[in-house]
């Protein structure tokens, strides 16, 4: 039997299409960095703290 899967609208989906949005009725003037913020910015977060567990492993085993 196969399993279920719940597939939905997160709230930084949700965030990032209002951002999106509002960009484009001119209602906001940022930086599209700014406006697709909520896709990159979690992502960040895990890699720098993928970064600082490896180097802390590394000096682990030293």
């Amino acid at each position: 039997m196969a399993s279920a899967t719940s597939a939905g609208i997160t709230a930084m989906d949700l965030l990032t299409i209002v951002f999106i949005v509002l960009k484009l009725l001119k209602i906001i003037k940022w930086s599209w960095i700014w406006v697709l913020s909520p896709m990159w910015i979690p992502a960040a977060i895990v890699i720098v703290f993928v970064i600082i567990f490896v180097v802390l492993k590394a000096f682990s085993k030293g």
